[in-house]
């Protein structure tokens, strides 16, 4: 590739992004991610999300340019091969701050996780979930009987948050939104949006007759106890978009969806 930016490839295996990839090898330089300024991600927004998380394990993580050959493709731009150089240098800068999980689980362990889309606690058996809900330390909800909780970023406010019938967010907003997964008791609580220094803490009522895990995305810790979710400004992650097709401008444009 001509321009002054070292760019890396990286692909989902799924055959259209295999495709795509060595359509863009044949037309353009790239080199090792290692030695690389800028990654373009082809996949969808799981692809995506696995890519970001590749990001956060680096001491200096990579803009991510993303283009569909998946389904979803909300966290991605538009599939072209043509005139590349040209998009990258055009393209809109949009940084997200990931969320940070802290799960203790009923055998006395702990594990820590990053979460870009949102963290969800969701019961494993028939049994509903009794989950008390803390907010800086505060006790806000005493016994939230659900499937399940969960707490979403901006970013992540369109996807298993709305399903939930969860809260938009704007992209730039600094908040947090805390949604139930069909709530039965307090069966009216729809959730709450809170400033993003919030803390968010889950604790298990019953671990043992009533299991729940907590997702991170797309990693799972089983058999919690308690689970703190906070957002992690440490860990800045930047996406590239075009911008005509901007993420900000996507996740508005959701509020006014029929």
């Amino acid at each position: 590739m001509s321009g002054e930016r070292r760019l890396a490839l990286c692909a989902s295996p799924a055959p259209q992004a295999q495709e795509a990839a060595q359509e863009l090898r044949r037309r353009y330089d790239w080199v090792p991610e290692r030695e690389a300024e800028l990654v373009v991600a082809l996949g969808g927004d799981g692809f995506m999300l696995q890519t970001l998380h590749g990001m956060l394990d680096r001491h200096r993580p990579l803009p991510v340019f993303g283009m569909n050959r998946g389904t979803v493709g909300f966290l991605m731009n538009e599939w072209g091969a043509d005139v590349l150089e040209t998009r990258l240098l055009a393209a809109k800068t949009v940084s997200v701050a990931p969320l940070a999980m802290h799960a203790e689980t009923v055998d006395g362990g702990r594990e820590s996780l990053f979460a870009i889309n949102e963290v969800s606690l969701l019961r494993e058996t028939r049994q509903a979930a009794w989950l008390e809900v803390s907010v800086d330390g505060r006790v806000v909800i005493p016994q939230l009987v659900c499937d399940g909780a969960l707490v979403a970023t901006p970013a992540g406010s369109t996807a298993y948050n709305l399903s939930a019938h969860g809260p938009i967010l704007p992209l730039e907003s600094a908040l947090i939104a805390l949604t139930p997964i069909s709530p039965f008791r307090p069966r009216r609580w729809r959730g709450a949006i809170l400033p993003s220094r919030a803390c968010v803490r889950f604790r298990v009522l019953d671990p043992v007759k009533r299991p729940v895990s907590a997702v991170a995305d797309q990693q799972e810790v089983r058999d919690v106890a308690a689970v703190s979710v906070t957002v992690d400004r440490a860990h800045p992650l930047t996406l590239l978009f075009d911008p005509e097709h901007a993420l900000d401008d996507r996740i508005a444009m959701e509020q006014f969806a029929i």
